[in-house]
This record gives C-alpha cells, sequence and structure tokens, in this order.
C-alpha cells in the first residue's frame, strides 16, 4: 500500500469509525454470536491478492460487529468502564501510523520524552509528590508482576544474580485479600512465590476492606514459623466491589516489617484525578509503587497503564539488560525505558495519552467522572428505597452493587434468580451488566462510567432491571 493508497483508505476508515461511534447506541449491547460463528464465516485459507478496503468494510459491518460486546455502549454497566476516547484514538493511530520501536533512547527519542512528561502530568493531576516517577505499561497485570519482582528482589538480597529463590533459606510470602484482582495471584505465582506464600488477609465483612491488625498478626506468625514476610498488594478500589485496602494503616505496617508495598488501583486511580477522592487513597505517599489504568474510567484507549516508582534505581537494578547493540554514547543520560519493565520493545504508548489530555483536557475528564458518581448515587438511592432491593456493599464510587431478594427466597434459590435477572437482561442485547460473587453469593455489578452514559441510560437500566427481576419470577 503506497501512502497515496493509504490516504484514501485511511478516509473511508476514519468515515467508518466516527459512523459506528455515532450510531452504537442502536446495537446490541452484548455479542450476538454463538462459538464458533465468526470462524465459520471466514475463509480458511489467507488471500493470494490483493482485496479492496470496500471489501473489508462491509466484512467489519457483517462479521466483526455482530461479534463485539459494545463496551463503548451507553447502556454498558459490565466489568468497568473501558472508555476510548476518540481524541486518544487520534493519538493511538498517530502511534500506529509512525511505527516506532521503543527499545532504547536513541531509538525514537520522543517515545522516551514525551512519555517522561505525560507521566509526570499524571502524577500532578493525582496529585502524588515529586518523588514518584512513571512509566507506561500495557496493563495494571503487568505493572504488579513488575512490582513484585522487584518485592522479590529486594527481600532476597539480588537472588537473581546469584541462585534465584531457589538459594533462599526461608519461603518468601506476599499478602493480599480475596477482593484483589486475580492479576495479583498470576503474578505471585509467575515471580516464583508459589502459591503456598501467598497470604489472604481477612477483610472487613462490610467494607470488604484490609484488616490491618490481620495482616500484622499473619507476618509475626510468618515470621515466627521461619519465613520471610516480602510484599503486601492494597486495593484500591477492588474488582469486585470496589473496596479499598486502608493503605495509612498498611503502610506502617510495612515500613515497620520492611515489606513492599505495591498500590493496585487499577480503575479507582482515575478517581484520584478529582482532589475530593484522593481521601481514598491516604497513605499512598508511604509506598513503593503504584499502579493505575487510564484506559479504564479515565478514558485513554486500551492499552495505557501507569506504574510509578519512588526507587528507579532499584527497578533498574532488577529489570535490565544492556546488550552490545542498544548501547549509545549518550546512556549515561538518558532514561533507558526497556529498563524499566519486562519488554525490550514498546510501543509509542505516550501518544495516546499526550493526545486524550491535549485534545480533551483534564477538566472535562473531571466533570465527567463527577457526573458518573452523581448518576451512582441516584442509582443506589432509586434501589435502597425499593421493596426487596438491596444496596450490598459500600457505594464509595461509580460501581453499585445490587441484590433483588423476594421473600422465602435464600441461599440457591436466591442465586439462581439473581443470574437469570441478570442473564436476561444480557441476551436481550438491551444492556450489560456483570454478576459477582461474594461470600457464596451472587449480585448484580452496575459499574457506571461509560463516556456517553447519562442519567437516563441510568434511569432505563434501572427500568430494565426491575421489569427483569419480576418476569424471571414467573
Amino acid at each position: 500500500m503506497t501512502p497515496e493508497e493509504f490516504r484514501d483508505a485511511g478516509h473511508q476508515m476514519i468515515d467508518w469509525i466516527a459512523d459506528y461511534r455515532a450510531n452504537i447506541d442502536q446495537m446490541p449491547v452484548r455479542a450476538q454470536v454463538r462459538p464458533g460463528e465468526i470462524k465459520n464465516k471466514l475463509p480458511t485459507s489467507p488471500p493470494e491478492t490483493p482485496e479492496t478496503i470496500d471489501r473489508l468494510l462491509q466484512d467489519l459491518d457483517q462479521i466483526v460487529l455482530p461479534g463485539i460486546t459494545q463496551v463503548q455502549h451507553p447502556m454498558h454497566f459490565g466489568w468497568f468502564p473501558s472508555n476510548a476516547s476518540l481524541a486518544s484514538v487520534l493519538g493511538d493511530i498517530a502511534s500506529s501510523g509512525l511505527g516506532t520501536i521503543g527499545i532504547s533512547w536513541e531509538s525514537c527519542p520522543a517515545l522516551t520524552e514525551i512519555e517522561q512528561v505525560v507521566c509526570d502530568w499524571m502524577r500532578q493531576l493525582t496529585g502524588l509528590s515529586e518523588q514518584w516517577e512513571g512509566t507506561i505499561h500495557d496493563t495494571a497485570s503487568t505493572a504488579c508482576l513488575t512490582a513484585l519482582l522487584l518485592a522479590r528482589e529486594q527481600a532476597s538480597g539480588y537472588s537473581q544474580n546469584a541462585g534465584g529463590l531457589q538459594s533462599m533459606s526461608k519461603p518468601l510470602v506476599v499478602y493480599t485479600t480475596e477482593e484483589a484482582h486475580s492479576s495479583v495471584t498470576k503474578a505471585a505465582l509467575l515471580a516464583g512465590f508459589g502459591k503456598r506464600n501467598l497470604r489472604l488477609v481477612n477483610h472487613d465483612i462490610t467494607t470488604r476492606a484490609m484488616l490491618p491488625e490481620d495482616l500484622k498478626a499473619r507476618i509475626e506468625q510468618d515470621i515466627a514459623d521461619d519465613f520471610q514476610p516480602t510484599a503486601v498488594v492494597a486495593s484500591v478500589g477492588s474488582t469486585g466491589v470496589t473496596a479499598f485496602d486502608p493503605v495509612a494503616q498498611i503502610a506502617e505496617i510495612t515500613s515497620q516489617y520492611k515489606l513492599w508495598l505495591h498500590i493496585d488501583a487499577a480503575m479507582a486511580g482515575n478517581a484520584m484525578l478529582l482532589p475530593e477522592c484522593r481521601h481514598l487513597w491516604d497513605g499512598v505517599e508511604a509506598a513503593d509503587s503504584i499502579s493505575w489504568n487510564p484506559h479504564k474510567w479515565m478514558g485513554t484507549i486500551l492499552d495505557c497503564a501507569l506504574f510509578y516508582v519512588k526507587d528507579p534505581e532499584h527497578l533498574i537494578r532488577v529489570m535490565s539488560t544492556n546488550p552490545s547493540y542498544l548501547r549509545s554514547s549518550v546512556d549515561q543520560q538518558v532514561t533507558q525505558y526497556r529498563d524499566w519493565g519486562i519488554p525490550l520493545g514498546r510501543r509509542f504508548r505516550a501518544l495516546k495519552l499526550w493526545f486524550h489530555l491535549r485534545l480533551d483536557g483534564p477538566e472535562a475528564i473531571r466533570n465527567r467522572l463527577r457526573r458518573d458518581l452523581d448518576n451512582a448515587r441516584w442509582f443506589a438511592s432509586e434501589v435502597a428505597k425499593s421493596p426487596d432491593w438491596q444496596v450490598v456493599a459500600p457505594v464509595t464510587l461509580q460501581t453499585v452493587c445490587i441484590r433483588h431478594q423476594p421473600d422465602g427466597f435464600q441461599g440457591e434459590a436466591l442465586n439462581k434468580h439473581t443470574l437469570a435477572w441478570v442473564d436476561a437482561i444480557n441476551q436481550s442485547g438491551e444492556a450489560f451488566m456483570s454478576p459477582a460473587k461474594i461470600d457464596d453469593c451472587w449480585l448484580a455489578r452496575v459499574s457506571i462510567g461509560v463516556e456517553t452514559s447519562t442519567r437516563e441510560h441510568v434511569k432505563k437500566l434501572w427500568d430494565l432491571i426491575q421489569s427483569s427481576a419480576v418476569q424471571t419470577l414467573k
């Protein structure tokens, strides 16, 4: 494809995307396909000759769109907000069009230095002090793994340069709660701690937040049992019910016992753009690392996860590789982001965040977040005052966890009823929610935060929920 052919095809592609976004509310929210249906519509062999952009766009309409659960749809209330602002889409297109390789500062100085600047912008926008330095990962899952690798090497005296964990005389232990994201368990396993050395600290039965007194007791018991406490992963806005672990109290304990403290604020970190929400991670300045995802509620298109540390030298010592073919005369003067994470190469991710902040502006983003918080409070109040309905977890941000419990419904019967009415809504394509389970009892999560979701959409969802719950009782 020549630049001129690209220009013509690109105009058509941009028009297609603009039309798609303009008309997304006319589509079913949930993907309307069966397993294997899309695959069976595709040729079994690759094309031997070029096809036209018109043919590709036709297949986008007829094959791809039916196979997408539309997370940009204003009636999407599942999982978490995964906004992809069109301003950031332009940045992503610029990144792809430039086709840079971020394997060193020399390979793309602009990539490195714009990433440094936007990470510092985000530090300022979330109220973090100047002691933090950041980089952009693909997801908070990768950031959590990186954090636990840093914790492992701190606790083991850089054992990776000798015999690794196999040479350690004591098992290294990580602490979190069952409310933590599944990626925390995966990170602990991949970092070599082993499942037997992952402790699930008890949580408050109402808030689902980690209990500091139980954390301290488990640490002391592990010390007595000749284990080596190593790291705590605290959730600032857990996935299930948006629980907030008490960071300040946890930090006092990790400081006392010299444990690494990682703050996983994947979704809720977006709320820290609002000064009135920053009390939710009070004590964060005492942590060792933080991660959160602008590609969630804030709306910078995936993948864009921020990872901050206070000690970049430790990060570099753990993650650094310095092959001869990447050395240059400026190595001592510049940041080499290949030494700040797992992959060698990286995309120019900073452009999408740069475009988003410059074209939309932080104040517009803050206004939208406040709108969503207000809509969540309204929705929760409607549920709470309705007979047989319950708000089953504190509504701290934009996620509202609810349950319909008619007289006589308990245990398995209640679980079946909950899953039935949620599934009926999802299958209809009119809206989408994701259920979750706490204490062996299912609930429905209403995660409010899609860029185009207004109060009218939330009202429509509440009508659908009430109707579906009644219909499934018949």
